[in-house]
């Protein structure tokens, strides 16, 4: 029985997209056409979401910059980034529920704003302090953001063929966000690494003007949503926070060392006070029967399993371009820029064919290029061709990367109501935000190790780094057929009733 047959069964769970789901079947084209005022509010919304992306990678490549400039330690210097995943993972699920309780285009229009004054804050800094709050205020900014911007998405077009296709759009623009932003990044930070920062001002005021004009108005809100679960809400955010600190300070502080695991013990703890306070609350931040739904579990462990990995080579292949082989951070960025024109080419492409097969054999298919790409990047040497050794690992990726996440994108939303799609993404996002986090600091521990600082050790340590993001890849593409399979299970015994 081939994946392709089992992911027929799918379509009849809650969650699947195939056109053979009630309610999902493509419509006529004749009724799916846009007008421009849906193109330019979704080229707003993706600016958004490009925008995320963009200083993202482009204040990464500038971060050496900015420790030379202010005589910041290598550990003071690691927090320029990732102050910005503190900031984002900490307040994703409170940004996202707080899209449905006061509204999307609100909080949207709150995060640009936020954004903005953060790049503000980051570009003008004199110390390296400020230059780190600049970017914890940045990734508050992107928590407010990320989810209203996907809810925008969802609630503007309807489930199926349409859908689908916003979100293959939306994936598009956020692998421009993440090309143009290696390319741009290594530009601006050889002119200055203070326009890495500046950049963002005017795109994201840009942004909000276009909102402002072009997003709906959000319907008024009865008197059961201004009901707001403020306990639940300080202790998932202050959950949220330890667990992302206390991933980010694992690698330098030891995953067994009183500090981490006191950290993490406290966030643990704090979840499962959230958990009896949200069971207890008439009106909860998060409904706990959300989670009980194996579509949005799996599609954030995916979506962890999707930016961890592709976060994780990103920085290996960094290393071995620039560290190892001497590159300057323009060709390396250029090295990297057919990933995202592949996911430029083929995003747009991948909703119209989640429309046919459901989600599951996307998310497969993607994890498997991911791995086999990780799996021809191991043959990397001293002096490797970057034409026959690493692009053939980037074109995999770039082919991977769009049908998988666009896939998880359309499984966390499908079927959720429309009150609760901003927690659905907020749940997702953190699944990408989280993920990235653990999977980047179990490889950093991986890569380290007892051989010295001599060039075969760094070597030897890529190859570790990357054989954990292989073994990732993996599993989460085996894990996407078992539970196919599964659903295939599930389906004949409900016919057979």
């Amino acid at each position: 029985m081939t994946l392709a047959d089992e992911t027929k069964a799918e379509r009849a769970l809650p969650g699947a997209t195939a056109p053979d789901v009630p309610g999902a079947r493509e419509a006529p084209d004749s009724g799916g056409r846009w007008g421009a005022r849906e193109w330019l509010m979704l080229v707003v919304v993706c600016g958004a979401f490009s925008l995320d992306a963009l200083d993202n990678i482009m204040v990464g490549i500038a971060t050496p910059q900015i420790k030379d400039e202010f005589g910041m330690s290598t550990s003071g210097a690691q927090w320029v980034v990732s102050a910005y995943v503190l900031g984002f993972g900490g307040f994703l699920l409170l940004g996202g529920r707080m899209s449905d309780l006061l509204g999307k285009r609100r909080v949207f229009l709150w995060g640009l704003a936020v954004l903005a004054a953060g790049s503000l804050l980051g570009g003008l800094a004199d110390t390296g302090l400020l230059v780190v709050a600049g970017r914890f205020v940045m990734g508050v900014g992107a928590a407010l953001t990320a989810p209203s911007a996907l809810s925008i998405v969802v609630g503007t077009f309807p489930e199926g063929p349409q859908r689908n296709r916003a979100l293959g759009i939306y994936t598009a623009c956020g692998a421009v966000g993440y090309s143009i932003g290696v390319v741009v990044g290594g530009a601006l930070t050889q002119a200055g690494w203070r326009w890495t920062f500046m950049l963002g001002v005017p795109v994201a005021l840009a942004a909000f003007a276009g909102a402002l004009a072009l997003v709906p108005r959000d319907p008024a809100h009865d008197g059961s949503r201004r009901h707001y679960d403020a306990a639940g809400a300080v202790t998932v955010t202050a959950a949220m926070l330890l667990l992302v600190y206390g991933i980010v300070r694992a690698p330098a502080e030891g995953w067994l060392s009183g500090a981490t695991l006191g950290v993490l013990a406290a966030a643990v703890a704090l979840m499962a006070l959230f958990a009896v306070i949200e069971s207890r609350t008439p009106r909860p931040l998060l409904r706990l029967g959300l989670l009980r739904g194996a579509s949005l579990l799996g599609a954030g462990l995916i979506a962890a399993a999707i930016l961890g990995t592709y976060m994780s080579f990103q920085f290996i292949g960094s290393l071995y371009l620039q560290s190892y082989r001497g590159w300057s951070p323009l060709a390396m960025a250029f090295a990297f820029l057919p990933v995202g024109l592949m996911i430029l080419t083929f995003a747009p492409r991948a909703g119209k064919w989640l429309g046919r097969t459901g989600t599951r054999l996307p998310l497969f298919g993607g994890m498997l290029a991911y791995a086999f790409a990780f799996l021809l990047f191991l043959r990397v040497g001293e002096d490797s061709s970057y034409w026959l050794v690493i692009l053939p690992s980037m074109l995999l990726i770039g082919v991977g990367f769009p049908f998988a996440f666009t896939a998880a994108n359309v499984q966390a939303t499908a079927g959720v109501d429309e009150s609760e799609q901003g927690m659905a993404a907020g749940i997702l996002q953190t699944g990408y935000q989280v993920g990235a986090a653990v999977v980047l600091a179990v490889v950093t521990v991986r890569m380290g190790g007892e051989d010295g600082p001599s060039r075969a050790a760094a070597l030897a340590g890529y190859h570790r780094g990357t054989w954990v993001i292989v073994v990732i890849a993996a599993v989460s593409s085996l894990g996407v057929a078992i539970t196919a399979g599964a659903a295939r299970r599930r389906a004949g015994r409900s016919a057979a009733r």
